[in-house]
């Protein structure tokens, strides 16, 4: 009995591991909740055969089976909709705004203040007052945009305090999947005409031809085209 049991663990072992490469790669910190769903619902039927060796392997194959075509489906959606990622996975949330905590994106978000505290000190900040901005992405993770991170603002423009610095902001997505971003694209200062100037001086005729493209503070677009 004891080399059945290795047989199996085997078998099951080298299954699991074709199925997850099927499923695509992903860190283990950016799994979503339905990536753990799946994972442990494939773990559950994986222990069920391996503890009753009377069991046939097919109990778990085919419903193990099943979840991993599941998992790709969602997969498949997720990349061509942007609603369905929102939908899914959630949207990152900006909890820290100019050394402000903005405690309601804090309370629809469920994140305490402990949370935020200590991921802080996990990267060096001791202070909230030092943070410029501080995004809640959907894997949970903390990106911190300290006030340090500053550049240099055009000839003539100065700080209340006298100086010659502003604060780091972040790129905005403007063009997403081919798609405008028309809310961000305002949010930028800029607006349709302008946009289509900056992409014919790249040789982009039309806004389907764009992946990506986003603005920095500056008014630089970045532009990333579909591939061929």
């Amino acid at each position: 009995m004891l080399w059945m049991s290795v047989l199996r663990t085997s078998f099951i072992y080298i299954f699991l591991f074709l199925m997850m490469r099927l499923m695509g790669k992903r860190e283990i910190g950016k799994l979503s909740i339905f990536d753990l769903i799946v994972s442990f619902m494939i773990a559950d039927l994986s222990a069920i055969v391996l503890d009753d060796i009377e069991r046939p392997l097919v109990d778990a194959i085919v419903p193990i089976l099943a979840l991993v075509l599941l998992q790709i489906g969602m997969s498949y959606l997720l990349l061509k909709s942007r609603k369905a990622r929102n939908l899914i996975e959630g949207e990152p949330a900006v909890i820290v705004r100019d050394g402000k905590i903005i405690d309601s994106m804090m309370s629809k978000s469920r994140y305490n203040l402990d949370d935020l505290l200590m991921q802080l000190r996990e990267k060096d900040i001791p202070d909230v007052s030092d943070v410029e901005i501080a995004i809640l992405e959907t894997s949970g993770k903390l990106s911190v945009f300290p006030k340090t991170e500053k550049a240099r603002l055009t000839k003539g423009d100065v700080q209340p305090d006298g100086s010659k610095l502003r604060p780091f902001r972040m790129p905005i997505p403007v063009i997403i999947e081919g798609r405008v971003q028309e809310q961000e694209l305002q949010e930028s200062g800029y607006n349709h005409i302008w946009l289509k100037q900056e992409l014919r001086k790249k040789g982009v005729k039309d806004f389907k031809n764009v992946f990506y493209a986003s603005v920095d503070q500056y008014g630089n677009i970045y532009i990333d085209l579909r591939d061929t």
